[in-house]
């Protein structure tokens, strides 16, 4: 996987296992207490979330959450997400919120006042502020990618390590 040439902020890849899910669920809390300082491995029926552990955390750290599906051959379906630690992605989200709801409110205003043949000029500028937002957004969160890039192969690392 290459994640710097991915144009998507929330990474996802598809695998396949010999392995049965519960065999795979076992092997994560087994290894759940040997990588414990390190690395969090939670589960949850068949979903399986990987974590950089509490001492190596950074605001760029990324987690890794898998879901295992049965496949009728008796192999696993493992479906991946590479994502930025929640708390940041919800305040990510709001920001894009906020920044929309702004960008309609004044667009709304600058249309009633165009109808109205007054001045508008302002509501123009506070729109493009608005774009410009949005383009430094996602720009940021591209920067913040990219910093938890090495932490995101030390993820991969830890599930093929689970899956093998």
């Amino acid at each position: 996987m290459e994640p710097e040439k991915e144009l998507h902020l929330r990474l996802r890849f598809y695998k396949t296992s010999s392995k049965s899910v519960e065999e795979i669920t076992e092997k994560c809390k087994q290894m759940k207490e040997s990588l414990a300082p390190d690395y969090a491995i939670k589960t949850v029926d068949n979903h399986v979330w990987i974590n950089i552990g509490a001492l190596r955390r950074e605001k760029y750290s990324p987690h890794l959450h898998l879901e295992l599906d049965e496949m009728e051959d008796g192999n696993t379906a493992i479906n991946g997400l590479f994502g930025p630690d929640p708390v940041l992605w919800t305040m990510f989200m709001f920001l894009h919120f906020v920044v929309a709801g702004i960008f309609i409110i004044f667009g709304m205003i600058a249309y009633s006042k165009w109808t109205l043949k007054e001045n508008f000029g302002l509501e123009i500028v506070v729109m493009t502020l608005m774009i410009g937002l949005w383009i430094a957004l996602y720009y940021t969160a591209r920067i913040v990618r990219r910093r938890g890039v090495p932490q995101m192969r030390e993820l991969e690392e830890v599930m093929e390590n689970i899956l093998s």
